[in-house]
């Protein structure tokens, strides 16, 4: 027969955390305020009962005084005349009872010849057992030393004043677990309003879809915590929405971008096998080979922005910017493409990724350039600046910011068969801000320049 699996044993900590954040927060608050409590109960007790023991022994010791004073004096009579109801006995140096309050026993000495003895001088009070001496509940006795070896004992009844304090105590046992459970009861109902807006803000959360369009969370009016998480939630559904609708934007351009080409290699293809034998066929070659170009491009420039996404170089490595630029530059015709100055400058990229910055802009600039393209370097202290100038029509100033999204081409680019898909500019400006740069667009007049500022390498 098989053993019954072992059972997991399960830690308090971990049963502590698998319960509801309001009952942990009313837990909590419970428990600190049980033992808030427990320590006010507790001094309060302490400071009561010896408040009470100093009144009372303030006033025995005063009777005292007055008796020792009376002995002194030759004034004391026998019963001794006491109106609060303290108890007197004097005794003789013999320890002889000669003086007493009406109604305490004169044979026996509330405190014995010993206790009496070692009575400290200051008067402190001590408690005694009044049953054996037919007195009620504890007494507080003082003893003090007259003249002549005289000695007065002092008592008080402390019954009144324990069961008084007893009842304290008892009052303050019953009544503070009941003001425990009144006051966990309050903080269970606050920690759950005061929680309200978060569950709100689940039942939102839950409410939103994948399809979902401009759905936010609600906002509490409350300004706290709580209304500032829904603020920072409903920002970032905001910018998420915003990514959406640029990665359905892409998606869309992206397949009209891809049909144009598509299109065409499809009707050639057709006109060709229809009517195989007046058709050339190197051709309808270059034509779909042409077409095939155009469609590897836009695909590497798509993979290239998928990749620029996530805001970070391929590689990070030194790149001398000088070098990259004479590289670059060497592949055009010089007499169109001229470098005017170049000064020393590294930075942290991807040589790759610098280097499509550069054609992607030498291509931009020589397509639209009237007769010449310049190319400068430049660095600061902290960036190096690289400008690409052409004396072409340049771009107005409203368009300037506009060119750098996808897929947008300038009616002027448009018409020109070489203009691309409009992911050029994109590619560039995605790039340097990957390598933690900016590029802008100025007017050269005439023509453009596109400034690019990357940080420059540390040391």
């Amino acid at each position: 027969m098989a053993a019954d699996p072992p059972v997991a044993f399960r830690s308090p900590l971990a049963w502590w955390r698998r319960k509801s954040l309001r009952f942990r927060l009313t837990a909590t608050a419970s428990a600190a305020l049980a033992l808030a409590l427990a320590a006010a109960t507790s001094l309060l007790v302490g400071v009561l009962g010896k408040g009470l023991i100093a009144s009372t022994d303030e006033v025995t010791y005063q009777r005292a005084r007055d008796v020792v004073a009376l002995a002194d004096d030759g004034r004391l009579y026998d019963p001794v005349a006491v109106s609060d109801g303290t108890i007197i006995q004097v005794l003789d140096a013999r320890g002889r009872i000669t003086h007493v309050t009406l109604g305490t026993d004169r044979l026996v000495p509330l405190v014995d010849a010993q206790a009496r003895a070692a009575t400290p001088p200051d008067g402190r009070g001590r408690f005694v057992d009044g049953s054996p001496y037919g007195l009620p509940g504890p007494l507080r006795v003082v003893v003090l030393h007259a003249d002549h070896g005289r000695t007065v004992i002092a008592a008080r009844s402390f019954k009144d004043v324990s069961e008084s304090l007893a009842t304290t105590v008892h009052m303050l046992v019953i009544g503070t677990p009941m003001l425990l459970v009144l006051l966990g009861v309050a903080s269970w109902l606050i920690i759950g309003r005061t929680l309200r807006p978060i569950a709100a803000l689940r039942r939102g959360a839950a409410e939103i879809s994948g399809t979902a369009r401009a759905r936010r969370l609600p906002v509490p009016e409350a300004r706290d915590e709580v209304h500032e998480l829904a603020t920072t939630l409903n920002d970032m559904l905001a910018r998420l929405e915003a990514a959406d609708a640029s990665q359905r934007a892409l998606i869309s351009d992206a397949a009209h971008e891809l049909r144009s080409p598509l299109a065409s290699i499809r009707l050639q293809l057709e006109v060709a096998l229809g009517h195989p034998e007046g058709q050339e066929w190197p051709e309808t070659a270059e034509g779909v080979l042409e077409d095939t170009f155009r469609l590897s491009r836009l695909a590497e420039g798509l993979l290239t922005l998928a990749r620029l996404d996530e805001r970070r170089p391929a590689r990070r490595q030194p790149v001398d910017l000088g070098e990259l630029i004479g590289a670059t530059a060497g592949r055009y015709d010089e007499a169109l493409v001229k470098v005017a100055a170049v000064q020393a400058a590294v930075v942290d990229g991807d040589a790759m990724d610098l280097g499509r910055v550069l054609v992607n802009l030498l291509d931009n600039a020589v397509r639209h350039a009237g007769s010449q393209v310049g190319v400068e370097l430049h660095a600061t202290r902290d960036e190096a600046v690289i400008t690409v100038t052409d004396d072409g029509p340049g771009i107005p100033e409203a368009d300037r910011e506009r060119v750098f999204n996808r897929f947008t081409r300038l009616d002027s680019a448009r018409s020109r068969d070489e203009g691309g898909a409009g992911l050029g500019l994109a590619i560039v400006r995605e790039t340097v801000r990957a390598h933690g740069g900016s590029v802008d667009l100025e007017d050269a007049s005439p023509g453009l320049r596109a400034v690019v500022r990357l940080p420059l390498a540390r040391a």
